[in-house]
């Protein structure tokens, strides 16, 4: 069997998990939840007062560029403060201007940057999308859409947005219903993407099934939900999430045709939490509030409801959770955005007017390392991370799955079923399981067919040269020489 080491090693370039205000676990095959080395540790909290500027009011949303800049958008004093990659304020924009009139922001929610460092806005009283330079002049304004699809009553408030490298903006709008609203780069409105399917149960079935005509006319409508937040990916792949406490999707990746495309073939639904009480303040499924595409395939979604963070990988496994409701550094009151500046991970806290930063600890840094090199195809940098994983938990299943995927691209199948027979991967098992009975038959049955061979042609030379002896000596005894 696989040798294991228990998990109490820390890099001294971390913070210690013990540091940590909550804590930190994942699920296993039988869905139960067990403890996990934390993955991040806060370090640091900033407040609008520590970067000399006045407390955050309200504040929204906040988007981490490719060129490091973090814009926070401070929505109840109707500015976007702008940081570099130090956290050092670079500027303020709470104004600009169109045509020599001055124009102000209205309760915006939603900010996006895109690789030139135009800056998107949603206004959301204004009922507009804002588009400003990096230094914050304007250059469009993308206001409510028209079109024949579009019902007679149908009003435009944006709450969240991302573009994608065409410019092409992706909005949620409040009370759209049909889907993320889409507008080409000159701001023109191209449709919907990604509709929300109505989910419906056995009960609600039946009884629209008894009810009288007055009593149907009265019943809730089967109407999609909303979605609530969005990404976009480098190749173009919208994600988007949902708060439908029914949805079994909570999660999804959309493709350009607007179909959903995640994987899940992890041992549990992409939802956050599998387990949970239904009773209590903090009942119910997660709500995803904010999601956030990472590298090597990753994504991190942001649970308004309990204050947790969940990390998949691209194929919909649960790497790890973290986070919790509190007052301590770490903790959050009403978290509403998530990001990435480099390898820390921020949090923006409505509630408590400020961002969280965290670092990852060993085992973090482990976790997303293995999951890096085997998105990439470095399958033998992969195991030698999925190993180090492995001595910091020896319980975490999907480095004994992973370290089994690696080994089977190699061709050591017969090593990798002891892998995925530890990870509870039967998939994968029976997948190394045929390929090394092929193997073993191959390895066998060439050589005893050859052997066979042998002893065929043996037994079919001796009965000639037995039937040719048998034949001399019949000549023989006829008086043949």
């Amino acid at each position: 069997m696989i040798a294991v080491v228990s998990l109490i090693v820390f890099s001294p370039k971390t913070t210690s998990a013990a540091s940590a205000p909550y804590e930190s676990y994942n699920y296993n095959y039988w869905e139960e939840a067990v403890p996990s080395p934390a993955p991040y540790v806060p370090i640091r909290s900033i407040s609008g007062t520590d970067l000399g500027i006045g407390d955050f009011v309200e504040p929204s949303d906040m988007y981490v560029a490719d060129s490091g800049v973090v814009y926070i958008l401070d929505s109840g004093n109707h500015r976007i403060v702008c940081l570099d990659a130090k956290l050092n304020v670079i500027r303020i924009i709470d104004s600009f201007e169109v045509e020599g009139v001055k124009n102000v922001f209205n309760n915006p929610s939603g900010i996006f940057a895109n690789n030139e460092g135009n800056i998107y806005i949603a206004d959301t009283d204004n009922q507009r999308i804002v588009v400003l330079s990096p230094d914050g002049d304007y250059i469009n304004i993308i206001k409510e859409p028209k079109s024949d699809i579009l019902p007679d009553d149908f009003t435009f408030v944006p709450l969240k947005l991302t573009v994608d490298k065409a410019n092409r903006v992706y909005v949620v709008s409040r009370g759209v219903f049909e889907g993320i609203v889409q507008f080409d780069d000159k701001g023109k409105f191209i449709g919907y993407v990604g509709t929300n399917k109505i989910e419906r149960n056995v009960v609600d079935y039946f009884w629209r099934l008894v009810s009288t005509k007055a009593q149907k006319q009265q019943m809730e409508l089967f109407i999609p939900t909303e979605f609530s937040n969005v990404d976009i990916d480098y190749k173009g792949f919208v994600y988007a999430t949902n708060i439908d406490p029914d949805s079994k999707e909570p999660i999804k990746r959309l493709n350009p045709s607007g179909e959903d495309v995640l994987k899940r073939i992890g041992y549990f639904d992409v939802m956050g939490d599998i387990r949970y009480s239904i009773f209590g303040g903090n009942a119910g499924p997660s709500k995803f509030i904010d999601i956030k595409v990472r590298e090597g395939g990753m994504y991190s979604a942001l649970d308004s409801l309990r204050g947790r963070i969940f990390t998949y990988d691209d194929e919909g496994n649960l790497l790890y959770i973290f986070g919790a409701k509190g007052t301590q550094l770490g903790t959050f009151k009403t978290p509403v955005a998530i990001e990435f500046l480099n390898e820390t991970l921020v949090v923006l806290d409505r509630g408590k007017s400020n961002i969280i930063l965290y670092e990852p600890t060993l085992f973090g840094s482990s976790v997303n390392e293995a999951v890096r090199h085997h998105y990439e195809g470095e399958d033998s940098e992969a195991v030698n991370s999925w190993k180090q994983v492995l001595q910091l938990n020896s319980n975490y299943d999907i480095a004994y799955i992973g370290i089994g995927k690696s080994l089977v691209m190699e061709k050591k199948n017969e090593e990798a079923l002891e892998y995925f027979e530890a990870g509870m991967d039967r998939k994968h098992y029976s997948v190394a399981y045929k390929r090394h009975r092929r193997e073993v038959m191959k390895d066998v049955l060439g050589p005893f067919l050859s052997l066979l061979m042998v002893l065929i042609l043996g037994i079919v030379i001796y009965k000639l040269w037995k039937k040719r002896k048998t034949r001399r000596a019949e000549r023989r005894e006829a008086g043949f020489h």
